[in-house]
Protein backbone atom coordinates (compact mmCIF):
# COMPACT_ATOMS: atom_id res chain seq x y z
CA UNK A 1 0.00 0.00 0.00
CA UNK A 2 2.73 2.44 1.02
CA UNK A 3 4.77 1.46 -2.02
CA UNK A 4 1.80 2.03 -4.27
CA UNK A 5 1.07 5.42 -2.66
CA UNK A 6 4.71 6.43 -2.97
CA UNK A 7 4.70 5.37 -6.64
CA UNK A 8 1.57 7.44 -7.33
CA UNK A 9 3.01 10.44 -5.50
CA UNK A 10 6.25 10.20 -7.46
CA UNK A 11 4.32 9.86 -10.73
CA UNK A 12 2.26 12.92 -9.84
CA UNK A 13 5.41 14.91 -9.12
CA UNK A 14 6.88 13.84 -12.47
CA UNK A 15 3.71 14.95 -14.29
CA UNK A 16 3.81 18.31 -12.48
CA UNK A 17 7.46 18.74 -13.38
CA UNK A 18 6.69 17.92 -17.03
CA UNK A 19 3.85 20.45 -17.03
CA UNK A 20 6.11 23.12 -15.51
CA UNK A 21 8.79 22.30 -18.11
CA UNK A 22 6.23 22.53 -20.93
CA UNK A 23 4.89 25.85 -19.63
CA UNK A 24 8.41 27.23 -19.36
CA UNK A 25 9.17 26.03 -22.88
CA UNK A 26 6.01 27.68 -24.25
CA UNK A 27 6.80 30.93 -22.44
CA UNK A 28 10.31 30.93 -23.88
CA UNK A 29 8.90 30.25 -27.34
CA UNK A 30 6.40 33.09 -27.06
CA UNK A 31 9.10 35.48 -25.85
CA UNK A 32 11.33 34.39 -28.72
CA UNK A 33 8.51 34.88 -31.23
CA UNK A 34 7.78 38.31 -29.80
CA UNK A 35 11.42 39.26 -30.13
CA UNK A 36 11.45 37.97 -33.71
CA UNK A 37 8.27 39.90 -34.49
CA UNK A 38 9.70 43.08 -32.99
CA UNK A 39 12.89 42.51 -34.94
CA UNK A 40 10.90 41.98 -38.17
CA UNK A 41 8.90 45.16 -37.57
CA UNK A 42 12.09 47.08 -36.91
CA UNK A 43 13.60 45.73 -40.12
CA UNK A 44 10.49 46.67 -42.08
CA UNK A 45 10.49 50.19 -40.66
CA UNK A 46 14.19 50.66 -41.27
CA UNK A 47 13.90 49.23 -44.82
CA UNK A 48 12.12 52.42 -45.96
CA UNK A 49 14.82 54.60 -47.47
CA UNK A 50 14.47 58.00 -49.10
CA UNK A 51 15.14 56.40 -52.49
CA UNK A 52 12.61 53.56 -52.04
CA UNK A 53 10.05 55.65 -53.93
CA UNK A 54 12.26 55.31 -57.01
CA UNK A 55 13.80 51.87 -56.63
CA UNK A 56 10.38 50.25 -56.03
CA UNK A 57 8.96 51.45 -59.34
CA UNK A 58 10.33 48.64 -61.58
CA UNK A 59 8.89 46.12 -59.15
CA UNK A 60 5.51 47.88 -59.36
CA UNK A 61 5.54 47.54 -63.14
CA UNK A 62 6.33 43.84 -62.86
CA UNK A 63 3.57 43.32 -60.29
CA UNK A 64 1.04 45.15 -62.46
CA UNK A 65 2.04 43.07 -65.49
CA UNK A 66 1.67 39.83 -63.54
CA UNK A 67 -1.73 40.88 -62.18
CA UNK A 68 -3.18 41.98 -65.50
CA UNK A 69 -1.96 39.09 -67.64
CA UNK A 70 -4.03 36.56 -65.69
CA UNK A 71 -7.35 35.21 -66.90
CA UNK A 72 -9.10 36.79 -63.95
CA UNK A 73 -8.34 40.22 -65.45
CA UNK A 74 -10.23 39.50 -68.69
CA UNK A 75 -13.62 40.72 -67.34
CA UNK A 76 -11.95 43.91 -66.11
CA UNK A 77 -10.49 44.73 -69.52
CA UNK A 78 -13.72 43.83 -71.28
CA UNK A 79 -15.61 46.14 -68.95
CA UNK A 80 -13.11 48.95 -69.50
CA UNK A 81 -13.37 48.46 -73.26
CA UNK A 82 -17.17 48.54 -73.31
CA UNK A 83 -17.32 51.56 -70.99
CA UNK A 84 -14.71 53.46 -72.99
CA UNK A 85 -16.49 52.69 -76.28
CA UNK A 86 -19.81 53.82 -74.81
CA UNK A 87 -18.30 57.08 -73.63
CA UNK A 88 -16.63 57.71 -77.01
CA UNK A 89 -20.09 57.66 -78.56
CA UNK A 90 -21.19 60.43 -76.20
CA UNK A 91 -17.94 62.43 -76.24
CA UNK A 92 -19.02 64.99 -78.82
CA UNK A 93 -22.30 65.74 -77.05
CA UNK A 94 -20.82 65.93 -73.55
CA UNK A 95 -17.94 68.14 -74.66
CA UNK A 96 -20.27 70.55 -76.47
CA UNK A 97 -22.23 71.04 -73.25
CA UNK A 98 -19.10 71.34 -71.09
CA UNK A 99 -17.40 73.77 -73.46
CA UNK A 100 -20.44 76.03 -73.58
CA UNK A 101 -20.79 75.81 -69.80
CA UNK A 102 -17.13 76.73 -69.29
CA UNK A 103 -17.15 79.67 -71.69
CA UNK A 104 -20.42 81.21 -70.48
CA UNK A 105 -19.81 81.10 -66.73
CA UNK A 106 -16.85 82.67 -64.94
CA UNK A 107 -17.69 80.71 -61.81
CA UNK A 108 -17.60 77.42 -63.72
CA UNK A 109 -14.34 78.35 -65.44
CA UNK A 110 -12.68 79.42 -62.17
CA UNK A 111 -13.79 76.29 -60.32
CA UNK A 112 -12.79 74.08 -63.24
CA UNK A 113 -9.34 75.69 -63.43
CA UNK A 114 -8.84 75.17 -59.70
CA UNK A 115 -9.64 71.46 -59.78
CA UNK A 116 -7.60 70.92 -62.93
CA UNK A 117 -4.61 72.34 -61.05
CA UNK A 118 -5.13 69.68 -58.37
CA UNK A 119 -4.43 66.92 -60.87
CA UNK A 120 -1.30 68.22 -62.58
CA UNK A 121 1.11 66.39 -60.26
CA UNK A 122 2.19 69.39 -58.21
CA UNK A 123 -0.54 68.82 -55.62
CA UNK A 124 0.35 65.14 -55.31
CA UNK A 125 4.03 65.90 -54.71
CA UNK A 126 3.07 68.67 -52.27
CA UNK A 127 0.95 66.19 -50.31
CA UNK A 128 3.80 63.71 -50.33
CA UNK A 129 6.13 66.40 -49.02
CA UNK A 130 3.66 67.31 -46.27
CA UNK A 131 3.41 63.69 -45.11
CA UNK A 132 7.19 63.33 -45.21
CA UNK A 133 7.74 66.54 -43.23
CA UNK A 134 5.21 65.49 -40.59
CA UNK A 135 6.80 62.06 -40.37
CA UNK A 136 10.30 63.47 -39.95
CA UNK A 137 9.30 66.06 -37.36
CA UNK A 138 7.02 63.78 -35.36
CA UNK A 139 8.86 60.51 -35.88
CA UNK A 140 5.74 59.08 -37.56
CA UNK A 141 6.73 56.09 -39.70
CA UNK A 142 3.27 55.77 -41.24
CA UNK A 143 3.34 59.36 -42.48
CA UNK A 144 6.82 58.85 -43.93
CA UNK A 145 5.66 55.67 -45.64
CA UNK A 146 2.59 57.42 -47.05
CA UNK A 147 4.62 60.28 -48.50
CA UNK A 148 7.07 57.86 -50.12
CA UNK A 149 4.30 55.69 -51.56
CA UNK A 150 2.45 58.68 -53.04
CA UNK A 151 5.53 59.62 -55.08
CA UNK A 152 6.05 55.98 -56.01
CA UNK A 153 2.46 55.49 -57.21
CA UNK A 154 2.38 58.77 -59.14
CA UNK A 155 5.65 58.05 -60.97
CA UNK A 156 4.89 54.38 -61.63
CA UNK A 157 1.38 55.00 -62.98
CA UNK A 158 2.33 58.23 -64.72
CA UNK A 159 5.06 56.52 -66.73
CA UNK A 160 2.59 53.89 -67.96
CA UNK A 161 0.11 56.63 -68.90
CA UNK A 162 2.79 58.46 -70.89
CA UNK A 163 3.69 55.27 -72.73
CA UNK A 164 0.04 54.74 -73.69
CA UNK A 165 -0.34 58.36 -74.77
CA UNK A 166 2.62 58.00 -77.12
CA UNK A 167 1.02 54.87 -78.58
CA UNK A 168 -2.62 55.97 -78.97
CA UNK A 169 -2.06 59.58 -80.12
CA UNK A 170 -5.58 60.88 -79.50
CA UNK A 171 -6.49 64.54 -80.00
CA UNK A 172 -7.62 66.64 -77.06
CA UNK A 173 -11.06 68.25 -77.44
CA UNK A 174 -9.86 71.84 -77.82
CA UNK A 175 -7.75 70.94 -80.89
CA UNK A 176 -10.04 68.28 -82.34
CA UNK A 177 -10.33 67.85 -86.07
CA UNK A 178 -13.23 65.38 -85.79
CA UNK A 179 -16.28 65.06 -83.56
CA UNK A 180 -14.59 62.80 -81.00
CA UNK A 181 -10.94 63.46 -81.82
CA UNK A 182 -8.68 61.63 -84.25
CA UNK A 183 -6.59 58.69 -83.02
CA UNK A 184 -3.11 58.47 -84.58
CA UNK A 185 -1.69 55.20 -83.30
CA UNK A 186 2.11 55.08 -83.00
CA UNK A 187 2.51 58.70 -84.09
CA UNK A 188 5.75 60.26 -85.21
CA UNK A 189 7.40 61.24 -81.93
CA UNK A 190 8.84 64.47 -83.32
CA UNK A 191 5.34 65.55 -84.33
CA UNK A 192 4.15 64.52 -80.88
CA UNK A 193 6.69 66.78 -79.17
CA UNK A 194 5.86 69.70 -81.47
CA UNK A 195 2.07 69.42 -81.07
CA UNK A 196 1.43 67.60 -77.77
CA UNK A 197 -2.34 68.38 -77.43
CA UNK A 198 -2.92 66.71 -80.80
CA UNK A 199 -1.73 63.36 -79.43
CA UNK A 200 -1.87 63.08 -75.63
CA UNK A 201 -5.53 62.84 -74.60
CA UNK A 202 -5.79 59.09 -73.91
CA UNK A 203 -5.64 58.00 -71.17
CA UNK A 204 -5.90 60.78 -68.60
CA UNK A 205 -2.82 61.21 -66.45
CA UNK A 206 -4.53 63.79 -64.24
CA UNK A 207 -7.29 61.43 -63.16
CA UNK A 208 -4.82 58.55 -62.81
CA UNK A 209 -2.44 60.31 -60.42
CA UNK A 210 -5.29 61.92 -58.49
CA UNK A 211 -6.89 58.55 -57.75
CA UNK A 212 -3.55 56.84 -57.06
CA UNK A 213 -2.86 59.44 -54.37
CA UNK A 214 -6.28 58.94 -52.78
CA UNK A 215 -5.82 55.16 -52.70
CA UNK A 216 -2.37 55.34 -51.09
CA UNK A 217 -3.58 57.67 -48.33
CA UNK A 218 -6.77 55.68 -47.73
CA UNK A 219 -4.91 52.36 -47.51
CA UNK A 220 -2.41 53.77 -45.01
CA UNK A 221 -5.17 55.32 -42.88
CA UNK A 222 -8.00 52.76 -43.12
CA UNK A 223 -9.70 53.98 -39.93
CA UNK A 224 -10.22 57.46 -41.39
CA UNK A 225 -13.42 56.74 -43.27
CA UNK A 226 -13.89 60.13 -44.95
CA UNK A 227 -10.70 59.90 -47.05
CA UNK A 228 -12.21 57.73 -49.79
CA UNK A 229 -15.51 59.57 -50.37
CA UNK A 230 -13.88 63.00 -50.22
CA UNK A 231 -10.97 61.84 -52.39
CA UNK A 232 -13.31 60.31 -54.96
CA UNK A 233 -15.41 63.46 -55.17
CA UNK A 234 -12.31 65.62 -55.65
CA UNK A 235 -11.01 63.22 -58.32
CA UNK A 236 -14.38 63.40 -60.06
CA UNK A 237 -14.31 67.21 -60.02
CA UNK A 238 -10.81 67.12 -61.49
CA UNK A 239 -12.23 65.02 -64.33
CA UNK A 240 -15.18 67.35 -64.94
CA UNK A 241 -12.89 70.38 -64.90
CA UNK A 242 -10.61 68.89 -67.54
CA UNK A 243 -13.51 68.17 -69.89
CA UNK A 244 -14.80 71.71 -69.30
CA UNK A 245 -11.42 73.08 -70.34
CA UNK A 246 -11.17 70.79 -73.35
CA UNK A 247 -8.12 68.90 -72.10
CA UNK A 248 -9.79 65.49 -71.97
CA UNK A 249 -12.81 63.53 -73.13
CA UNK A 250 -14.83 61.52 -70.63
CA UNK A 251 -13.79 58.36 -72.45
CA UNK A 252 -10.18 59.07 -71.42
CA UNK A 253 -11.08 58.34 -67.80
CA UNK A 254 -11.96 54.64 -67.34
CA UNK A 255 -8.45 53.39 -68.13
CA UNK A 256 -6.88 56.29 -66.23
CA UNK A 257 -8.94 55.43 -63.14
CA UNK A 258 -8.08 51.73 -63.43
CA UNK A 259 -4.36 52.49 -63.66
CA UNK A 260 -4.47 54.91 -60.75
CA UNK A 261 -6.31 52.46 -58.53
CA UNK A 262 -4.04 49.54 -59.42
CA UNK A 263 -0.76 51.35 -58.87
CA UNK A 264 -2.05 53.02 -55.71
CA UNK A 265 -2.86 49.60 -54.26
CA UNK A 266 0.45 48.12 -55.40
CA UNK A 267 2.46 50.94 -53.81
CA UNK A 268 0.46 50.81 -50.57
CA UNK A 269 0.87 47.02 -50.25
CA UNK A 270 4.51 46.15 -51.03
CA UNK A 271 4.03 42.66 -49.56
CA UNK A 272 1.03 41.93 -51.75
CA UNK A 273 -2.71 42.52 -51.48
CA UNK A 274 -4.61 40.00 -49.36
CA UNK A 275 -8.26 39.67 -50.32
CA UNK A 276 -10.76 39.49 -47.47
CA UNK A 277 -14.50 39.36 -46.97
CA UNK A 278 -14.47 43.05 -46.05
CA UNK A 279 -13.19 43.98 -49.52
CA UNK A 280 -16.70 43.68 -50.90
CA UNK A 281 -17.84 46.53 -48.66
CA UNK A 282 -15.11 48.97 -49.72
CA UNK A 283 -15.94 52.20 -51.50
CA UNK A 284 -16.03 52.05 -55.27
CA UNK A 285 -16.88 54.38 -58.14
CA UNK A 286 -18.76 53.63 -61.32
CA UNK A 287 -19.12 55.90 -64.37
CA UNK A 288 -21.47 55.33 -67.30
CA UNK A 289 -22.99 57.25 -70.20
CA UNK A 290 -26.68 58.19 -69.97
CA UNK A 291 -29.34 59.25 -72.44
CA UNK A 292 -32.54 61.04 -71.52
CA UNK A 293 -35.02 63.68 -72.59
CA UNK A 294 -32.47 66.44 -71.97
CA UNK A 295 -29.79 64.79 -74.10
CA UNK A 296 -26.70 62.67 -73.70
CA UNK A 297 -24.61 62.81 -70.54
CA UNK A 298 -22.51 60.98 -67.99
CA UNK A 299 -23.56 59.50 -64.66
CA UNK A 300 -21.22 58.79 -61.77
CA UNK A 301 -22.06 56.84 -58.62
CA UNK A 302 -20.04 56.46 -55.43
CA UNK A 303 -20.79 53.61 -53.01
CA UNK A 304 -19.18 53.67 -49.56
Amino acid sequence: MQGTAFGRTRATLLVMQDADSLATSRTDSLMSAAKDSTSDSTVQRSSLKWYSMITNIPGDWVTYYKQKTQRTSIPEFLGLGVLTAGLIITDDATYEVSDRWYKNSKTVSDVSDFFVSLGDGKSQFALAGAFAAYGLIGGDQRALRTGSQIVQAVLASGSVVQLLKHITGRESPFVRSSATGIWRFFPNQLDYLKHVPAYDAFPSGHICTALATVIVIAENYPDTKWIRPVGYVVSGLVGVGMVNRGIHWYSDYPLGLALGYAFGMIAAHPDGIIASASDASKTHVSVAPTMGEQGVGLSMSIVF
